[in-house]
């Protein structure tokens, strides 16, 4: 074997610490930095994780809204045509297409319901200025605060609300007048 095949490496002269005095502190510095850029690093990572697995399910849940809302004016047209058919007629053609309509909605409410949106607004229920429109007030049979008439129903998917149901506020029953009887005698 030759040199040049196997070259050996020289020894290097040793660094000395009598030329340059080594500045401990600012090493320890140093390190503190890198080890505080590198936690700074390991945080911002898990945080962009966290926001993509937050916006991934997000965008799972809220995925059909648009399409959702181009469907509700079907399920209110639906619903429409249901309370305005006539229930008494002998006519058995009428009666099947209103038994027709009836699953149309029942089928639609439910596909939606598998897809998480959900129709909110019913007769009863306490007013929730989250879910619920109030388009007037009026005195009624339910109690105060609660819904007395809905007049187009809302939905909502997950915990966003697509649209407010438009309602009629109870002011709770009506208030009897005090009957005096006064005789005026001139």
């Amino acid at each position: 074997m030759t040199d040049e095949a196997n070259p050996q490496l020289e020894p290097q002269p040793e660094a000395t610490t009598e030329g340059a005095p080594v500045d401990v502190e600012a090493l320890q510095a140093e390190v503190a930095k890198a080890r505080d850029d590198m936690l700074r690093a390991l945080a911002d990572a898990e945080n962009t994780r966290r926001r993509a697995e937050r916006q991934a399910a997000e965008a799972r849940v809220y995925a059909i809204d648009r399409f959702a809302a181009d469907l509700l004016p079907i399920a209110d047209t639906l619903h429409r045509a249901l309370q305005t058919a006539p229930r008494d007629s002998a006519d058995d053609a009428i009666a099947n297409l209103i038994t027709g309509l009836e699953l149309t909605e029942r089928v639609l409410v439910e596909a939606f319901a598998r897809h998480g949106l959900k129709r909110v607004g019913a007769r009863g229920e306490p007013f929730d200025p989250k879910f619920h429109q109030a388009v007037a007030q009026a005195p009624g049979d339910q109690p105060a605060g609660s819904v007395q008439e809905v007049m187009q129903h809302g939905y909502v998917l997950g915990d966003r609300t697509l649209r407010a149901a438009m309602v009629l506020v109870s002011a709770g029953p009506p208030a009897t007048a005090a009957v005096h009887n006064v005789d005026i005698k001139v």
